[in-house]
């Protein structure tokens, strides 16, 4: 199959990169002319475990090209996917549709030949009808189908996502399109992936419905460990106990200081004002965002209660700034709202990330970034830990306790035990655990 995506973000370039590595001919389109010339030295812009290793390979066998030539691209195409992005509009938290449907009618103008136009970006109900219609509106004569195909990637972890995903969800009806579809995936029958064919409406919904799901969860996991604390329960146990029930089960069960990425919050808030314009306003998924959000900021509030009630002139290591391992990722970190607060209370920072340092150069001011782990740690009187990336679960404690000023640690993410830490001398504090 040829196939061209437009856009080269994170979904873009994941998907891009694995249909080749099914055996495609794909061609990755952007505007950006200079990340597309960095794609081609070699230069990835993202950071995901696995990807430049399986970009450079299939760019050698001659599977997978990177260009700006939206028009030739999509002439000889059989399927276009669209995987451009799909901000947060300002105002309402929808999602800003403006690059899809730009990047619509350029598709328009190039069909030759019957093609499947593919919605890959995650986007409202009602937008692959939209996109239906201006393609129709700008180029009456071309022959073509209109497919939802959203993407189940999770950062860190895409490439596994993407090759022995749990579903694929395809939207829609015509014989001609899931044909097409069916080839493209096929390589995954070896794995025997469902391949599930539905509406264009209720894809596009399926895709939101398993976000706010899943954040659903993480928020009521989140509000058990805080009653966990007050009553003097273990949140752990709880959430083992509720996720051996095979009708809940156990993912998506492990507290912390809120869930963010590209995908959990942008997609919960255009869920939610969806379901208000369509008069069926999502009571719950409105609740799960506001307590995400108000969870976050109350991070700070328990590192400075770890510190005595006060941070004022103290000196705070912090390690993890992405949203999660694995990833550079920092949309919607919960420490881009810890941080700020605790220097607004008074906190000297020196921070570390394996991944995220340059782009939180970007968007954190008055932080002391270190090439280190324990570079952050000299002289501190606290450290908080808000991302678990591997490198943070076996620190030497020893070490860790004698750079120390004071042994106050805040483990936002539990990775240490409670009773070890008490026996190793340091003021401990976690999540939904008794300290």
């Amino acid at each position: 199959m040829h196939i061209a995506v437009i856009g080269t973000g994170y979904v873009g370039l994941v998907s891009g990169t694995c249909f080749s590595e099914f055996g495609h001919d794909v061609i990755c389109i952007d505007t950006d002319a200079e990340k597309i010339d960095k794609l081609n030295a070699g230069d990835i812009p993202i950071f995901e475990p696995g990807l430049q290793a399986m970009i450079e390979k299939n760019a050698r066998s001659g599977y997978l090209k990177f260009g700006t030539d939206l028009q030739s691209a999509v002439a000889g195409a059989d399927a276009v996917f669209i995987a451009v992005g799909t901000p947060s509009r300002r105002g309402d938290g929808q999602a800003d549709l403006t690059y899809v449907y730009a990047a619509t009618k350029e598709i328009a103008a190039a069909l030759t030949g019957y093609t499947v136009v593919v919605t890959k970006s995650t986007v409202p109900v009602g937008t692959g009808r939209e996109v239906e219609r201006i393609l129709r509106e700008t180029n009456p004569d071309a022959d073509f189908d209109v497919v939802s195909n959203p993407e189940f990637l999770r950062e860190g972890a895409a490439i596994e996502d993407f090759m022995r995903p749990d579903r694929v969800i395809v939207g829609t009806l015509e014989k001609r399109a899931q044909e097409v579809m069916s080839a493209i995936y096929r390589p995954l029958s070896l794995f025997q992936t469902p391949l599930v064919f539905t509406s264009l409406e209720s894809s596009e919904l399926t895709k939101y419905a398993g976000n706010a799901f899943l954040a659903t969860k993480i928020t009521f996991i989140n509000e058990m460990a805080d009653l966990c604390e007050k009553v003097g329960a273990d949140v752990h146990d709880v959430a083992r106990g509720i996720g051996l029930d095979r009708r809940i089960g156990a993912k998506f069960l492990h507290p912390g200081p809120g869930f963010g990425g590209s995908c959990f919050p942008k997609d919960t808030r255009a869920l939610y004002q969806t379901s208000v314009e369509e008069g069926a306003p999502l009571r719950i998924v409105d609740t799960v965002i506001s307590i995400n959000e108000k969870r976050k900021m109350d991070m700070a509030a328990r590192v400075i209660d770890a510190c005595g009630g006060s941070v004022s002139g103290k000196q705070i290591a912090v390690l993890g700034l992405t949203f999660k391992p694995d990833t550079d990722d920092m949309r919607e970190s919960p420490s881009l709202d810890i941080l700020p607060a605790l220097v607004a209370a008074g906190a000297s920072i020196r921070a570390y990330d394996p991944e995220g340092m340059e782009e939180a150069r970007k968007l954190l001011e008055n932080i002391d970034f270190c090439k280190s782990s324990y570079a952050t740690l000299e002289g501190a009187d606290a450290l908080v830990i808000i991302t678990e990336w591997n490198e943070f679960r076996a620190l030497d404690l020893a070490r860790v306790k004698s750079m120390m000023k004071t042994p106050v640690m805040v483990d936002l993410r539990n990775i240490y035990d409670p009773r070890d830490m008490a026996l190793k001398g340091f003021t401990y504090r976690s999540i939904g655990r008794p300290n």
